[in-house]
């Protein structure tokens, strides 16, 4: 008899004690360790996440993001909506490269005025002109200015 009492005794035992481990807090007790029924610590982690470093567009990418504004603000049509497109594509690209050539800045400087100059040139050569000169308007003003005086032309002749 004693040889089934043990073994059935020593269950029994392992069966009260992990079933109070189980309701208790894992061999916390009542008392142990206070935190373990009160606060909970979140799976969510408070610090928030560092934000990733933007990309780095393409031309194309940058150019299309301002052609709604530049479309807006000079009142194109489908053409010289694409020779615009065009034209600060590739002299963007320009600009892109050389500051990838990471050059001294006087050169940098000097770079950088001569694909103004180009883009200039050709702008002034595709676009009618005052389309043009509203560019360079716009180019010195900022969109915010000349955003503002369209909505006021099209308030007054409403």
């Amino acid at each position: 008899m004693n040889r089934f009492l043990l073994p059935f005794l020593t269950a029994l035992a392992l069966f009260i004690t992990g079933a109070a481990q189980a309701q208790f807090g894992y061999g916390n007790g009542y008392g142990g360790n206070r935190d373990a029924y009160g606060r909970r610590i979140s799976a969510i982690p408070n610090n928030p996440a560092p934000e990733p470093e933007p990309e780095n567009l393409t031309a194309e990418q940058l150019v299309e993001q301002q052609l709604p504004a530049f479309q807006a603000a000079l009142e194109l049509n489908d053409f010289e909506l694409a020779v615009l497109q065009s034209v600060l594509t590739r002299h963007v690209q320009k600009r892109i490269e050389t500051q990838l050539l990471k050059l001294s800045p006087e050169k940098t400087m000097e770079a950088m005025e001569a694909i103004q100059k180009s883009q200039d040139d050709e702008l002034a050569q595709g676009l009618p002109p005052e389309k043009y000169e509203k560019y360079l308007a716009l180019q010195e003003e900022g969109f915010s200015r000349i955003e503002k005086k369209n909505k006021q032309k099209k308030k007054k002749k409403t």
